[in-house]
């Protein structure tokens, strides 16, 4: 890793991904989504973007999921997300290369709003690949990996942990169905500790500020956050490969919550504060 790793020749981070990236296996079943999606919503659609490994190049058939953001004119309504959650099961479903689609929809005005100017905005601007529409980006500023893009990105760590908690209460006994959850909060950890995860938005920003770079690879997150804090190094590899790898081991939901997650979520407090609340929040 160099210290310029995702920035520019400016020290802006670089917007990821682009269609042409787009492996072939994944092509088909991106075109369909498309479609469709422009067919559900019309002109009532702003724009659409790809997000995640498929729009990277990094996707494995059966493997990787496919992302999608969907903004829409004006705040979308309960129709609308039942709309997109049956889009993408139907989508899923015919499309073996793919292990889940998900559609996140947002409205234009959320987007450009002062408020997710550093949250969402920056994800558009920076982690997003146009699919239809207009461009938002062009709208946003440009963004550095610095403390305050940090804090409004990750800064509510602390907020969620309650909720985890409830979420492994719940959670069916099996280790099959546990696997999804240590799939998430891994990658939702080693993102808030390495460069900027719903959130889909977030990545690895603790020590984002002082490396100088970014990335969205988790190893390589875990492996900067490991130069800053040795201690916790190793917990924050293996929960790297978790991320990719998941095991249902009731062990690992429980280190998270109780002793890995508020650590982090006071360490982060620390360097760089909390995150402003939103409307509504």
């Amino acid at each position: 890793m160099t210290a310029s790793r995702g920035l520019d020749s400016l020290g802006f981070i670089e917007r990821e991904g682009s269609l042409g990236q787009v492996p072939p296996a994944f092509r088909p079943v991106v075109a369909v989504t498309r479609d469709r999606v422009l067919d559900l919503f019309g002109a009532r659609l702003d724009s659409a973007y790809l997000y995640g490994s498929i729009p990277r190049g990094t996707a494995r058939v059966r493997r990787s999921d496919l992302d999608l953001l969907a903004v829409l004119r004006e705040e979308p309504g309960v129709a609308d997300r039942e709309g997109a959650r049956a889009l993408g099961e139907a989508v899923d479903k015919e499309f073996g290369q793919v292990d889940g689609v998900g559609i996140l929809l947002v409205s234009r005005a959320q987007v450009l709003s002062e408020p997710e100017r550093y949250d969402l905005g920056w994800f558009v601007a920076c982690l997003c690949t146009p699919l239809l529409g207009e461009d938002l980006a062009e709208y946003l500023p440009r963004y550095r990996p610095d403390s305050l893009l940090a804090r409004e990105t990750n800064g509510d760590l602390a907020l969620l942990l309650p909720r985890w908690r409830e979420r492994i209460t719940a959670v069916d006994s099996a280790d099959e169905a546990r696997r999804p959850l240590v799939r998430f909060m891994s990658r939702r950890l080693v993102r808030t500790a390495g460069g900027l995860g719903v959130s889909p938005r977030k990545h690895s920003t603790l020590v984002m500020p002082r490396w100088n770079g970014w990335t969205s690879d988790l190893a390589d997150m875990a492996e900067a956050f490991a130069a800053y804090y040795p201690a916790r190094g190793e917990q924050m590899r293996a929960a790297a490969v978790l991320g990719c790898e998941p095991t249902g081991d009731p062990d690992i939901l429980t280190s998270y919550v109780d002793d890995l997650g508020p650590w982090l979520a006071e360490e982060y407090a620390r360097v760089h504060g909390v995150k402003a609340p939103r409307p509504n929040s």
